[in-house]
């Protein structure tokens, strides 16, 4: 898959980040998206320098996908459970429907 070039908008400077050919639309949603919490936080913490705003949003990020992460694991192991469960469940009314 090649990439291209797309210009987005971060906290008013235009910068050019190469993008996979179909994916450009994302690439922009994100980086609107993004521009908007980097503008939310700065009103919210009064922090005006950009590099400190950056980490701050970055850590805020890395919290936010972390427990994504640990909700998504808790949901996959009660999938797991559950076919588990449904599994024997299937394996026990096989074993009496042969007995019988």
């Amino acid at each position: 898959m090649s990439n291209q070039p797309v210009q987005v908008q971060i906290l008013g400077r235009t910068i050019k980040v190469n993008c996979p050919t179909g994916e450009e639309d994302a690439l922009i949603a994100a980086a609107k998206d993004f521009d908007q919490r980097l503008h939310q936080l700065s009103e919210r913490t009064k922090v005006t320098n950009t590099e400190q705003l950056l980490i701050i949003a970055a850590l805020n990020a890395c919290h936010d996908l972390q427990t994504a992460k640990k909700e998504a694991q808790g949901y996959f192991s009660q999938v797991n459970q559950r076919m588990q469960l449904l599994s024997n469940t299937l394996e026990k009314a096989l074993i009496q429907q042969g007995q019988q």
